[in-house]
């Protein structure tokens, strides 16, 4: 997929796909959704849908750029996902983790 066919939901999701696009890396853009949180009788009633797919990886990418006092939700989920879906393998980028991503890029290039 390439950034020009999606609409993100942040620009730093942009920003990451751009990344992800100049290093040939296949990504796929919330691509899944995983029930999370259950009813009594067992009924899915919430769920977490992570932000990339990267299927040569077979990894999941979360990207948060909220201040880390606010990442309290976001973790919440990716705990209920590892719980109810151990098989899946996903990554948290925060703020500080993208900040130095692309200060790394910057003086790479």
């Amino acid at each position: 997929m390439t950034t020009s066919r999606v609409s993100f939901a942040h620009e730093s999701e942009a920003a990451l796909a751009g990344l992800f696009d100049f290093y040939r890396i296949a990504w796929h853009y919330e691509p899944r959704s995983f029930p999370i949180v259950f009813n009594q009788r067992g009924q899915a009633v919430a769920f977490f849908t992570p932000d990339f797919y990267l299927p040569e990886l077979d990894l999941y990418i979360e990207v948060t750029a909220a201040k880390p006092e606010h990442n309290t939700r976001k973790n919440r989920k990716i705990r209920l996902l590892r719980q109810h879906h151990p098989q899946v393998r996903v990554k948290l980028l925060n703020r500080k983790d993208l900040e130095r991503l692309f200060s790394r890029m910057r003086r790479a290039a």
